[in-house]
């Protein structure tokens, strides 16, 4: 079964193409014009064990919101296309991710029903010349309602004793975790026999 989708998405903000592969070796040719935002994608691929290809042409002249929203958006219509019918997947994923100061949990469910929880420190404002940190939020958001699945990240430990919070691992260890979760939810579950795991029968 193959588990792979293609999504265009084209406005008059941005136009966006993402493919898809969920049981691919993780590799990511990605290309948003925002750099920080790509290292993140990234980390979804190599993580999660997708192979992804983004390509986004945005309005970045004004800033990289549209441009950050509309290709998250894209990725979780992929994402969803890609799962089919969802049958036999283990369904629910978490992983609890470290990288030197930084800890955080993530979690999700791919229940069809898009909620998201997200917590995290305050940050500094922008990493690099143009990631606004409090786009992960959103990003994270725009993915989850497109996907329609339930995710919950929190930041367990974000500094040194006594320091303050690093951006860009406070954020990268984010997308680390949810791409762990995600990988880990839509691998296919040998005692499941093909079934869906629901006692409502759908999800």
């Amino acid at each position: 079964m193959s588990r792979t989708a293609r999504v265009e998405r084209v406005t008059n903000e941005t136009k966006v193409l993402v493919e898809i592969d969920l049981d691919g070796t993780g590799k990511g040719d990605l290309s948003t014009g925002v750099g920080f935002y790509d290292h993140m994608l990234n980390q979804l691929a190599r993580h999660g064990g997708f192979d992804l290809t983004v390509r986004c042409e945005g309005d970045l002249e004004i800033d990289a919101h549209h441009t950050m929203e509309d290709t998250a958006i894209t990725l979780g219509e992929a994402f969803a296309r890609a799962l089919g019918d969802k049958a036999g997947i283990r369904r629910y994923g978490a992983a609890t991710i470290p990288m030197d100061e930084v800890l955080v949990r993530a979690a999700v469910d791919l229940s069809g029903r898009p909620y998201i929880v997200h917590d995290e420190p305050e940050l500094a404002p922008y990493i690099g010349p143009v990631y606004p940190t409090s786009m992960t939020r959103h990003i994270f958001e725009s993915f989850g309602h497109a996907a329609k699945l339930t995710l919950h990240v929190s930041v367990l430990r974000a500094a040194r004793d006594g320091g303050k919070p690093d951006a860009h691992h406070v954020v990268e260890t984010q997308f680390k975790a949810f791409s762990r979760a995600l990988r880990e939810a839509v691998e296919i579950d040998p005692r499941n026999a093909g079934q869906l795991p629901s006692t409502k029968g759908v999800l």
